[in-house]
């Protein structure tokens, strides 16, 4: 089977699952209630309507019959870790599912929600899913492995991050499926394409991920008609293992989604520094802010997207180590002094409570 069969076989599987899911997400998350409502510290749009939270059941379904079905395609394998690698995907992403529908049904507390994501990266990292080094940007050349312990904080800060930065990035419609979508292509292309020998079998996770969160995002862009709920975290769960798998490509995710991982670290500083949670709600995340002082829900995520896309194809037109931390420092520096002017933009609006 030629290679351009394989994506398409993978991309399309795991399209269909999703599109075919959001039916039964759609019709199962009203039959029981597990409705976004209006009221409190939610507002929005979709809450109003009463739209369904299980759209995580599309993400994941997809996700995870292109990944397995991926396993039976005669495609070359250079990874003698891969089906470990690929069974602490798999069932990480179960439990982080698991948790994620556990609170679209009963709205957990932050400590469980924190538990799962721990369980989930503890199984990644167990399934040798982990950081062992870095490549240094001044010169190009590997790092030396890290210490265990090391390995696995570094590997435990990272996924963790991630889940929870793709779950507060979804704030909007279409904004955490459409970066997700986007963030996949880039590893997608980087792994199929720019290195040697190509990594096509992890490329086929990538697929999986880009044709679930499409099919998503096709019923989720604004106005939605379904909401992922705890599908957000499982999404973050992806995104931070498939960086890992088949050689790290953390500077490819940092681009891409550096806007709301910044935006994730200070509201988490911002938190701590005004004397409340990390994990408690507010109005202060970036998409909010734009959304106060006027910008539609539509041109707030299309900004997003092309931002992300920017920065994430910075990462396929150069090789160099050193531009990628250039760009990357570039990039800090502007999310940063935009919070900075937002800030002062925002003053006037009162803060609220939200995800």
């Amino acid at each position: 089977m030629s290679e351009g069969y394989a994506y398409l076989l993978v991309f399309g599987l795991a399209l269909s699952v999703s599109l075919a899911l959001i039916p039964l997400a759609d019709w199962l998350g009203k039959r029981i209630g597990a409705v976004a409502k209006a009221g409190g510290r939610r507002s929005s749009e979709a809450d109003h309507k009463r739209l369904s939270r299980l759209g995580g059941i599309a993400l994941f379904g997809g996700f995870i019959s292109a990944v397995i079905a991926a396993q039976f395609l005669p495609v070359p394998r250079l990874d003698s870790y891969e089906i470990i690698r690929l069974t602490g995907l798999i069932l990480g992403s179960l439990i982080i599912f698991v948790g994620g529908l556990l609170d679209d049904l009963i709205e957990l507390k932050a400590l469980p929600q924190f538990l799962f994501q721990f369980a989930a990266a503890a199984i990644a990292i167990l399934f040798q899913i982990f950081i062992q080094y870095f490549n240094n940007p001044f010169t190009g050349a590997q790092t030396d492995p890290f210490p265990y312990i090391v390995t696995v904080v570094l590997s435990l800060f990272w996924l963790v991050g991630m889940m929870n930065t793709m779950n507060w990035l979804d704030g909007m419609d279409g904004l955490a499926a459409g970066v997700t979508f986007i963030a996949g292509t880039m590893l997608f292309v980087n792994s199929a394409f720019r290195v040697e020998p190509a990594q096509t079998s992890v490329s086929l996770l990538h697929l999986a991920l880009m044709g679930a969160s499409l099919g998503f995002l096709l019923f989720n862009f604004h106005p939605a008609r379904i909401i992922m709920g705890g599908g957000a975290p499982f999404l973050g769960y992806a995104l931070g293992t498939l960086s890992i798998i088949g050689g790290a490509k953390m500077a490819t995710i940092l681009l891409v989604v550096g806007l709301p991982l910044v935006d994730a670290v200070w509201q988490v500083v911002s938190r701590i520094r005004d004397g409340r949670s990390p994990f408690s709600g507010d109005r202060g995340h970036l998409h909010f802010r734009l959304l106060d002082i006027g910008f539609t829900q539509r041109q707030i995520v299309v900004a997003y997207y092309l931002f992300c896309a920017f920065f994430g194809v910075l990462t396929l037109v150069t090789a160099s180590q050193l531009f990628k931390f250039i760009a990357l420092a570039m990039m800090f520096l502007l999310v940063a002094l935009g919070f900075v002017i937002l800030t002062r933009l925002n003053r006037s609006h009162p803060a609220s409570s939200d995800k």
